[in-house]
């Protein structure tokens, strides 16, 4: 007894001096505490990973199991009693280390419960379409239904209620109303026999199609799991190019609105260009014009200055053959001129004295033929 309570004592005292959160602060405390969490939250969520595949999987046919749980050393209490508690962590590290698993291990399980994941939810869409295409189903057949009801009910009030009622008792005619009924079993029989021949039709197509299964099942050439893998990879291939030509179609579609933009903006310049070609052409044959009979002005201004040079060659000519007459001549001229002057006036006031008398003589033969008109009824002519 004393024994024990000596080796319980040093325990106590070894635990004392080798625990290391002694010296640790609250700080270190705290985010070692968050450490543990998280550490413990990564375990849980594979043991909980380990757990669904061991569900699934027997232990015998997960790899290092079996090894790992056969190679765990068997400890005595003996062993136990005699050593510390240093010793006894150490050893229960090992058997934990050993009882892990590694990380191939882990990688497989993990890639397993993926697969099983993508598989649960492969299944999962596959349900929901199958819930999807029933309730489609269902919907379209409603749809169809509530169109034939509103369909007959249409044609009921426009045969029957609209047409087949007696004006003198305003009820309906039954006799109508049975013809009507009558047409209306006729027309569904006929309907229910043509897709009941449709059905029949649709069930041989079916036999035939089962046993065309059934010979490429025998021929082998009906498509496995690995030709669908093929087929899947080469899919994705052909959708990649897809992309790829669908950027390249993107990218030449913006190129080529770059370049219609571009095409435009030059028509327009074209078009201006046009425009200012043929108001520079009007201009020019205007120009021309005018030129043309700026031209024909100008020649004949030539052929005007050529007679103007000529009369003034001329005339330079008459201004230097000219001579100066003498003073005396100047004179004598000069006294010709006053003379004749002189003449011109006398002249002049001799032709007035003239016309007075000849005003004179017409006014007196005037009256002397009036006065004799008048005494022998003649006509009177004046002058």
């Amino acid at each position: 007894m004393a024994e024990s309570e000596t080796i319980s004592v040093d325990t106590s005292m070894n635990e004392l001096q080798d625990d290391p959160l002694q010296d640790l602060n609250d700080e270190q405390l705290y985010q070692l505490l968050e450490e543990t969490i998280r550490a413990n939250e990564v375990l849980a969520a594979e043991t909980q990973m380990f757990e669904k595949y061991l569900k699934r999987v027997e232990p015998k046919d997960v790899p290092g199991i079996n090894q790992a749980v056969t190679a765990t050393p068997s400890l005595s209490t003996h062993e136990v009693r005699s050593v510390g508690r240093k010793r006894s962590k150490s050893r229960s590290s090992n058997i934990d280390k050993s009882l892990r698993l590694s990380a191939e291990q882990k990688c497989d399980i993990a890639q397993r419960e993926i697969e099983e994941l993508r598989e649960e939810i492969e299944d999962l869409k596959d349900d929901s379409e199958k819930v999807l295409d029933m309730y489609r189903a269902i919907m379209e057949e409603s749809e169809m239904r509530l169109a034939e009801i509103k369909k007959s009910a249409y044609e009921f009030d426009r045969d029957i209620l609209k047409t087949a009622v007696n004006s003198r008792t305003g009820k309906v005619i039954a006799e109508r109303v049975t013809r009507y009924f009558e047409d209306k079993l006729r027309a569904r029989d006929t309907l229910i026999e043509k897709l009941r021949l449709k059905n029949s039709t649709l069930k041989v197509n079916k036999k035939k199609l089962h046993l065309q299964l059934k010979q490429k099942e025998e021929m082998g050439e009906v498509l496995h799991e690995v030709d669908f893998n093929q087929l899947k990879i080469e899919n994705s291939q052909y959708l990649e190019k897809i992309d790829e030509r669908n950027q390249d179609l993107l990218r030449l579609k913006l190129m080529a609105g770059n370049t219609l933009q571009v095409l435009n903006t030059y028509k327009k310049k074209l078009n201006t260009l046009n425009m200012e070609s043929d108001r520079l052409r009007s201009e020019i044959a205007s120009r021309n014009d005018l030129l043309s009979r700026i031209d024909s002005e100008t020649h004949l201004v030539e052929e005007d200055r050529f007679k103007a040079e000529k009369i003034n060659r001329k005339l330079r000519q008459q201004l230097t053959d000219y001579r100066v007459p003498d003073v005396m001549d100047y004179v004598g001229e000069k006294a010709n001129l006053y003379e004749m002057q002189k003449k011109v006036k006398s002249w002049e006031r001799k032709v007035e004295i003239a016309e007075m008398a000849l005003k004179t003589h017409r006014k007196t033969w005037t009256q002397m033929q009036i006065a004799s008109g008048q005494n022998q009824g003649w006509p009177v002519e004046t002058i």
